[in-house]
């Protein structure tokens, strides 16, 4: 067996983190698509529509993320994909021609997604690194 699910987690033998990181984008695109009528109602507030994008679509999108190896394709896949989410929630199409970063502003998220990955690696590593760090208490 090339590869296995745990904890909704893809492990190959490989070692890499391609069908992974496909498999969560996938995962969050549907819960976009599932979610379009909410996300394209202008009778329902940003700021429900910024909950419901963390609850459900960025927390499928973001897990085990901890662990990935981001090469730029996956990158631009997982940043397409939180714009899609976002553009939905303002309202905006792509034909409208509208940057990410003005729409990002729009919402008030100041960070990217990417840039919240590398920061939650970043901490993930560090407490790893703590743990080897200290003597184990017997």
């Amino acid at each position: 067996m090339s590869e296995y699910k745990y904890l909704g987690v893809i492990f190959d033998t490989s070692g890499a983190d391609e069908k992974e990181i496909r498999s969560r984008v996938i995962q969050a695109r549907k819960c976009i698509a599932w979610l379009n009528g909410i996300l394209w109602n202008e009778d329902v507030r940003k700021e429900r529509k910024l909950n419901i994008y963390n609850a459900l679509i960025k927390s499928s999108l973001l897990y085990g993320s901890e662990t990935w190896r981001l090469t730029e394709n996956n990158k631009r896949r997982v940043q397409a994909t939180e714009m899609d989410a976002l553009r939905r929630s303002s309202r905006i199409s792509r034909k409208e021609r509208i940057r990410n970063v003005t729409i990002r502003q729009q919402i008030g998220l100041e960070e990217t997604i990417v840039k919240e990955i590398e920061q939650n690696q970043l901490t993930w590593y560090g407490r790893e690194w703590q743990k080897e760090d200290y003597p184990k208490k017997h």
